[in-house]
C-alpha cells in the first residue's frame, strides 16, 4: 500500500503530465476575420429584414417610410454621382477639426483638474454640468456670437466633446493606485516625467473611454449644427437631411441617415475598438 509521500509524488507527476497536453493551433487569419464579421453581417441582415417587414405592413405609406430597396438604391445613386461623397467630405473635415480641438482642450483641462484640489473644487462640477447640457441649447448663443459660420459649428462641437474627454481623463487619474505614484517618485519620476511615464499610461483605459464618448458627442453636435447652421455652397450630411425633409424626399432622407450611421460604426471599428483591444492586451485582459 503506498504511503502518503508516494501518493503526493504520483499526483505531482500527474500534474506534470498534464503539461504535455497538445495546445490547439491558432486559428487562421481567414477564420478570425469570419468570426469577427459574421455576427455583424447577421445583425445587418436581421435589421434589413425587420425594416422590409415594416414596409410590407404599410404602417406608413412608401413616400413617408420607404423600404430598404428604395433607400439603399438611392444611397448607391448618391454615392455614384458624388453628391453624398462631397457632403461627407465636408462633414468629416468639420468633425476632425472640432474633435481635434476638443481633445487638446479636454486633456489640458482634465490634467489640471485631476492634479489640483483647488481647481477641482472650483470647476469640477461645472465640467459635468457642461457635459450634461443638451447640444442644441448652445446653438442660439453660437449663432449670436459667430453668425451662420463654420466657427459657430466648431464652437458647439468643442463644447459638446471637450467635457466628456476631460471627465474621462479625470476618472482615469482618480483610479490610479497611490502605490504606483509612490513607486514612480522612488524611481525618480518628477514633474512632466510623472505624467508621461505613470499618470497617462495608468489612466489610459479611462482616458480612451472619455475619447470614445467625446467622439460620440462631437458627431451628434455636428449633425445638430449642420441641420441648423446651413452655409451656402457647402453641402454636408446634415444639410442633405434638412433639404430632404423640406422636399419630402423620404428615400434621400433615409439614405443620408444610413450613411451617417455607417460612418459612426466605421470610425468606432477602425479606431476606438482597436485601441481598446490593444489596451486590454497590454493589461493582460485579453488573449487575442
Amino acid at each position: 500500500m503506498p504511503t502518503n509521500d508516494q501518493a503526493l509524488e504520483v499526483e505531482d507527476l500527474a500534474g506534470l503530465d498534464a503539461l504535455d497536453v497538445p495546445v490547439p493551433a491558432a486559428p487562421t487569419r481567414l477564420r478570425r476575420v469570419w468570426s469577427a464579421t459574421w455576427p455583424q453581417a447577421a445583425a445587418v441582415g436581421v435589421a434589413l429584414a425587420l425594416w422590409q417587414i415594416v414596409a410590407w405592413t404599410h404602417w406608413k405609406p412608401s413616400y413617408v417610410l420607404p423600404g430598404p430597396g428604395a433607400s439603399l438604391g438611392r444611397l448607391a445613386s448618391d454615392i455614384a454621382n458624388g453628391r453624398l461623397v462631397h457632403a461627407a467630405a465636408t462633414t468629416m473635415r468639420r468633425v476632425v477639426v472640432g474633435y481635434g480641438v476638443a481633445v487638446v482642450v479636454g486633456v489640458v483641462l482634465g490634467l489640471v483638474v485631476s492634479r489640483s484640489r483647488v481647481v477641482r473644487t472650483a470647476i469640477g462640477s461645472l465640467i459635468t454640468g457642461l457635459q450634461t447640457m443638451p447640444t442644441i441649447a448652445w446653438f442660439p448663443l453660437a449663432i449670436v456670437l459667430f453668425g451662420l459660420t463654420e466657427t459657430a459649428i466648431l464652437f458647439v462641437v468643442v463644447l459638446g466633446a471637450a467635457p466628456a474627454i476631460a471627465n474621462g481623463l479625470i476618472s482615469g487619474v482618480d483610479h490610479i493606485p497611490p502605490l504606483w505614484l509612490r513607486a514612480g517618485r522612488v524611481l525618480g519620476a518628477r514633474g512632466l516625467s510623472t505624467y508621461r511615464h505613470i499618470v497617462l499610461p495608468a489612466a489610459l483605459p479611462g482616458f480612451v473611454a472619455g475619447l470614445k464618448q467625446g467622439w460620440a458627442f462631437a458627431w451628434r453636435s455636428l449633425m445638430a449644427g449642420e441641420l441648423i447652421v446651413i452655409i451656402a455652397a457647402r453641402p454636408a450630411l446634415g444639410v442633405n437631411l434638412q433639404l430632404a425633409r423640406e422636399n419630402s424626399d423620404a428615400p434621400g432622407l433615409v439614405a443620408t441617415m444610413v450613411a451617417i450611421l455607417f460612418i459612426g460604426i466605421v470610425i468606432d471599428a477602425l479606431f476606438f475598438a482597436r485601441i481598446e483591444t490593444a489596451i486590454r492586451r497590454r493589461w493582460g485582459l485579453s488573449a487575442r
